[in-house]
């Protein structure tokens, strides 16, 4: 799954986001002091769906030092496509990466992915990668507070001959309570796994989901390869 934030800065400062990204219902919960109940599940499968695969704008924004870095981004339902000799569906990631209301970058990129069960493929993008993915679990169509789990090994190449390879990461998702009734949905995807090619940071997206897994807000945390937690950048929806 691929969506695609890259931030150019005056001060040289870069950050590169690459990740790749039904009904749902209320789960049985306790009820809180309050009197309000406390969901202890939510749709997992449907916060995915709702994210990468159906009709959806968001902007995103940023504060870094006296710039500010805003991405807008577009996924658009492509129907049924062929990819690596499969027919599966795709769904169209376009994104505008600003800093300062200057536009910096503009990529399209495709995930690729099948229904029943919801199962991802890989990507391709304006700048000519292709990727391969291997999906680790099944997505659950619930899950609790707290749970987490591997996704997705993904396999990036400079084009579609496959002959390069250029990254190799690993998403997994996880659940958090944000209150009662809404939790964070996160994709945390690893730095590029690759001995040979320049270390990019991790990445955290994050989507605040109601019981019926629809998105509410987002965040997205780029952390350089340093670690340096107080060196990331955050961008909030608005």
């Amino acid at each position: 799954m691929k969506k695609s934030v890259t931030i150019k800065l005056g001060l040289g400062i870069a950050a590169v986001l690459g990740l790749s990204a039904c009904a749902g219902g209320m789960s049985g919960g306790a009820t809180s002091g309050s009197g309000q109940s406390l969901v202890t599940q939510f749709p997992v499968e449907t916060a995915i769906l709702n994210i990468y695969t159906k009709s959806r704008s968001e902007s995103l924004v940023a504060n870094i030092g006296n710039q500010t870095a805003t991405a807008d981004i577009k996924v658009t339902p492509k129907g049924n496509l062929r990819f690596n000799n499969k027919t599966v569906q795709g769904a169209e990631v376009n994104t505008i990466n600003k800093v300062n209301g200057q536009v910096t970058d503009q990529s399209v990129a495709i995930n690729y992915f099948t229904l029943n069960p919801l199962t991802f493929y890989g990507f391709t993008d304006s700048k000519g990668q292709y990727s391969t993915a291997t999906q680790t679990s099944a997505i659950p169509k619930m899950a609790n507070i707290g749970a987490s789990s591997l996704l997705i090994k993904e396999d990036v190449y400079s084009d579609n001959s496959m002959r390069k390879k250029v990254g190799t990461y690993h998403q997994s998702w996880s659940l958090s309570r944000d209150s009662n009734t809404t939790a964070w949905f996160c994709i945390d995807t690893t730095d590029n796994l690759l001995a040979s090619q320049p270390r990019e940071g991790t990445s955290s997206e994050c989507y605040k989901i109601n019981v019926r897994g629809d998105i509410l807000a987002s965040k997205v945390t780029l952390t350089p390869p340093s670690g340096n937690i107080n060196n990331a950048i955050v961008f909030n929806s608005r």
